[in-house]
């Protein structure tokens, strides 16, 4: 409120004060009953306006100290999420390396029992028979007892490398390609005039990746390149 505003309603409010001390005494008031009247009404508003400037420092407090609880719940909150995220991305690793450690042994079994029927379905030599009648078997029956026989190994083959591969299990391509320490085992050499030097030239066991990670590292063996006379000089 303007100082000069203030000074002149504090005067009025004096004057009207004594106005009542003149109206108790007997003695006649100096100012008319409108100017009276007039100052009462100053007086109110005056009145009015303290305590609604009161009011409102009262409520700017009470909203100050309900935005600082606010701010101090929304922080507690803030950090509370940030907490309970690190904890379930903690948990979910926890997790993962749990079930991968479970899971590992069983999977190196069921790619071993793999490896036994693809070594199965190879072509193999026969051995000459040992009996005289078994010089002459019947060529028809056998061929089709042989092809039902490798038929239900390609069955339970493809099954094994369906449930591999619901597992998120790939194998690991090898031949034709550099060597890779990483993915790969080196357990034998060879001079190969067709192939760099370096370059896997066959696969003795295949390896796996599981969800992109080594499982198994394949067996393989690698080509080098020829020594010549001329390089050892």
């Amino acid at each position: 409120m303007d100082e000069t505003i203030r000074e002149k309603l504090l005067s009025q409010f004096v004057a009207y004060l004594d106005g009542l001390d003149h109206d108790e005494s007997g003695e006649a008031p100096a100012e008319t009953a409108a100017e009276a009247s007039e100052e009462a009404d100053l007086f109110s508003v005056f009145v009015e306006l303290a305590g609604l400037r009161n009011e409102v420092r009262t409520q700017s407090r009470i909203v100050k100290e309900a935005l600082d609880r606010f701010r101090s719940v929304f922080d507690t909150l803030q950090a509370s999420h940030a907490t309970l995220e690190q904890e379930l991305k903690r948990a979910r690793a926890d997790a993962h390396d749990r079930e991968r450690t479970l899971l590992k042994p069983l999977l190196l079994e069921i790619i071993d029992v793999r490896d036994r029927l693809a070594a199965g379905l190879k072509p193999a030599v026969a051995a000459p028979p040992r009996r005289w009648y078994e010089r002459f078997p019947n060529p028809k029956a056998k061929r089709a007892a042989a092809e039902a026989w490798r038929e239900g190994m390609r069955m339970t083959l493809r099954r094994v490398d369906r449930l591999l591969a619901d597992q998120r299990i790939a194998a690991i391509e090898t031949v034709g390609r550099p060597f890779d320490p990483r993915h790969a085992a080196a357990v034998g050499t060879v001079e190969d005039a067709a192939a760099a030097d370096g370059i896997v030239v066959e696969e003795v066991r295949p390896g796996f990746l599981w969800q992109g990670e080594l499982l198994r590292p394949a067996e393989v063996i690698v080509a080098r390149r020829a020594v010549r006379n001329g390089d050892n000089a």
